[in-house]
């Protein structure tokens, strides 16, 4: 029994951990139903310079919402929507709508009240989920984020706010206690409640009162020794969880495809985006959440990293490489390319980048300056990984038909 008990808490852990996850950073934000904005590139050696980032935490507790996203003149930006299991259910933007002032309204779930008809509805899964939008970096990128708004239709209403876990509950077992009290605020999918039902003998259905408190001791130690075999394991899966290189490079198409159940604007509901194996699909939510919160789909942007050059030899600023991009990445967004660096990164974007006669983009990356006509990195002194950033991209990335090219030691 005591083994069972144990086995079945070590698999409550991989699949509880990206609800937990999530609502302990929501916890982390001031203000409910408000965007918090970042206001420039931040000065960290991997941080992205091509987008600034306007963050809310929603709480539909207190009924719908209305969200105004503006039009950008052609600039690049995406409203992406994440439930409380991090489940990506919607994206509006440059891709998915057209390039002007629109209005949505935001609605928790079961609601059946009056829906505005000048708004498109979009249906939230939980009522608590996350808004992340970006826009491209440049003048006039603080006057759009200013006008991404989020306004309550009933303001007066009280929010329910996170749930929080009974006082008493032992240490050990307060991950089983923030995950009872976070399925009874957060049910997901009818498929995902049948599936959830496994758990009932930990006591993470329980109602009123927590079990755990008063849990004999024998089974107590049980549920604890599973939760940390449980964390082993998902931290063993994240650190495997990287693709095998090509070129030497690794980009990962569907680490983002365990949402099965919930597909508003601007998500693709097909084979080639979603994991159709529910098990398969919850341990890939786990690794997501543990490694990269809050990342949107390939179909929306890809980040290829080069590890190694050529030679298998990792990327050191001892030495010089050149990338030879023929053709660029397909991509209707734009591109970039970024090295880190100690004064922050050195990048390379699209619209900046000298091409060749055949339409190609040679990328020189190194400690030295090869001069005004090269397209060129500034390389960090020790080993470094440079990011390939691709927004929107085209059909030859999303079908894994465009390989990057090595990057080619030089003098």
């Amino acid at each position: 029994m005591s083994d069972d008990l144990a086995a079945l808490a070590a698999e409550a852990y991989g699949y509880g951990y990206p609800l937990l996850h999530d609502l302990r950073a929501v916890a982390e934000a001031p203000v409910f139903n408000a965007f918090v904005h970042q206001r420039r590139v931040p000065d960290s050696p991997t941080a992205n310079p091509d987008l600034l980032y306007s963050t809310a935490q929603l709480d539909l507790s207190g009924g719908p919402l209305w969200l105004r996203v503006p039009g950008t003149g052609g600039r690049y930006h995406v409203v992406q929507f994440i439930d409380a299991w991090t489940h990506n259910f919607a994206y509006v933007g440059s891709r998915t709508t057209p390039d002007e002032e629109r209005e949505y309204l935001l609605v928790p779930p079961g609601w059946a009240g009056r829906e505005a008809p000048a708004a498109e509805v979009i249906r939230v899964p939980t009522m608590v989920a996350t808004l992340v939008a970006r826009f491209a970096a440049g003048p006039g990128a603080h006057a759009l984020q200013d006008a991404l708004t989020i306004e309550r239709m009933y303001p007066r209403v009280p929010l329910d706010g996170l749930p929080g876990p009974q006082a008493g509950v032992p240490d050990d077992l307060l991950f089983l206690e923030a995950l009872r009290r976070g399925l009874a605020a957060f049910p997901p999918s009818p498929a995902e409640r049948r599936y959830q039902r496994r758990f009932a003998p930990l006591g993470v259905f329980e109602g009123g009162n927590s079990p755990y408190p008063t849990m004999p001791r024998e089974q107590r130690r049980a549920l604890a020794d599973g939760l940390e075999r449980g964390r082993d394991a998902l931290e063993e899966a994240a650190a495997k969880a990287h693709p095998a290189p090509v070129n030497g490079w690794t980009n990962e198409l569907h680490a983002f495809d365990y949402n099965l159940d919930y597909f508003e604007v601007g998500t693709v509901d097909s084979p080639q985006w979603t994991i159709g194996d529910r098990e398969a699909a919850h341990a890939a939510r786990a690794v997501a959440a543990r490694t990269n919160l809050w990342g949107n789909h390939a179909y929306e942007a890809v980040y290829p990293a080069a590890h190694k050059d050529r030679s298998g030899a990792r990327l050191s600023g001892a030495h010089g490489y050149a990338l030879r991009l023929a053709p660029p990445p397909p991509c209707t967004a734009g591109w970039s390319l970024t090295v880190p660096g100690e004064r922050g990164p050195s990048t390379l974007p699209a619209r900046d980048a000298r091409t060749g006669p055949d339409g190609s983009v040679t990328i020189v990356i190194g400690r030295e300056d090869p001069g005004a006509a090269a397209n060129w990195l500034r390389a960090p002194r020790g080993e470094y990984h440079p990011v390939l950033r691709v927004y929107q991209p085209g059909g030859p990335i999303l079908r894994d038909e465009y390989r990057l090219p090595p990057l080619e030691p030089v003098e």
